[in-house]
Order: structure tokens, then sequence, then C-alpha cells
């Protein structure tokens, strides 16, 4: 879908300016942009590389495990159906730590990983669990506590301070976060409520 709404805007751009007498502006951006992009992936090259690198030494260390306990009390009440010392679980504790840190592209390794030890255990059924739609959730509208990655770019872009958006970035990831989770587990329990229904006869008075 996304691809489809590049090339339209792409092209849109490319129409316009042709119509309207800008082709060497349009030039000029394509120059330009090119350049900015690859001095774009240069800075974070670095980030990503160093977390990564991290998360790998924490892997490999044990510490996956720590993690994996100092969340439990929260993640258990939202996985209820997974083993607190499982492979799912602890992946799915490394991805929130890579999230809360604000990683980005490093936390989607721990995400796909974490994903498909969901899927291992709902059997590679075409319907997801609850779990599944939980981890999604949560994945998606993560809570950050340090927006690493958006900070390295406000920086390579000239931000005198990249970080002084730390406010807005914790109340609204919160919001989204909670809101989230809130419409994921009453869909959860409604769906579930629905399959029980439809399984239990009905009564003959």
């Amino acid at each position: 879908m996304l691809n489809y709404v590049w090339s339209f805007l792409v092209t849109a751009g490319i129409i316009c300016s042709i119509f309207l007498g800008k082709t060497e502006n349009l030039s000029n951006a394509f120059v330009d942009s090119a350049a900015d992009a690859i001095q774009l992936l240069i800075t974070l090259a670095g980030v990503i590389c160093l977390w990564s690198g991290l998360m790998k030494i924490a892997e490999k260390s044990g510490l996956n495990a720590l993690v994996s306990r100092l969340f439990a009390p929260l993640l258990k009440p939202l996985f209820p159906n997974l083993d607190k010392n499982g492979a799912a679980f602890e992946a799915i504790s490394m991805n929130i730590s890579a999230n809360l840190l604000g990683l980005g592209n490093t936390a989607t390794p721990l995400g796909l990983r974490a994903m498909k030890e969901l899927d291992e255990l709902n059997g590679k059924s075409a319907r997801a669990s609850d779990e599944m739609v939980v981890f999604v959730v949560m994945n998606t509208a993560s809570l950050q506590l340090m927006p690493t990655m958006l900070g390295s770019l406000r920086a390579s872009y000239g931000s005198s301070a990249p970080f002084e958006i730390l406010v807005p970035v914790w109340i609204s990831s919160a919001c989204a976060l909670t809101t989230a989770l809130v419409i994921a587990v009453t869909g959860n329990r409604l769906s579930g409520r629905k399959k029980w229904k439809s399984l239990c006869p009905p009564s003959r008075v």
C-alpha cells in the first residue's frame, strides 16, 4: 500500500513541476535529496550499529533473562497464557526494552523474533492469537522513555537541543499505548465471548 502512496506522490510532484514550469527545481530536488539521504543513512548507521551490538551482547550474556524477569509483573497480565521463562516472553521483553529506548529499526528484529515464537505457540494458524494482537499493538504504539533515533534525526538536521521533546514524547506515546491496549484487550475479550457462545448449544426450555 505504501508503495502506491509514494508512487502517487512522486508522480504527482513530477507532473505538477512540469505544468508549473518548475523542472529546474525538480532536477535540483532530485540531486539534493539523494545527497541528503546518503548523509542521513551514514548518520543513523552509527547509532543503529551501536545499539544493535549492545542488544546482541545482552542476548549472549544472559541479560535477556534478567530483563524478562523485570518486565514479568507488567507483561504477565497482558500475556496470561505465556510462560514467563519462555522464548516468546523473553523476546517480547527485549523488544519492549528497545522501544523504550526509542531505537526504532533496532527493535524490528526482536519484534520479528517475538512474533515468530508467538506464531509457533499458535500452531502457525491463519488466525492471530490474542497474544499476537496485543504484541502488535504494543510494538506499534510503543512507549518511549528515550527517543534515541528521533533525537539523532533532530541532531543531524542541526537542532541545538535534540532531546527537548522528551516530555511531549512521553505524554503522546503513553496516551497512544494506553488507548491501543484498551481497544486490543477489549476486542480480544469480546471476540472470546462470541467464540464461546458459538460453541455452546442453545438451551431448550
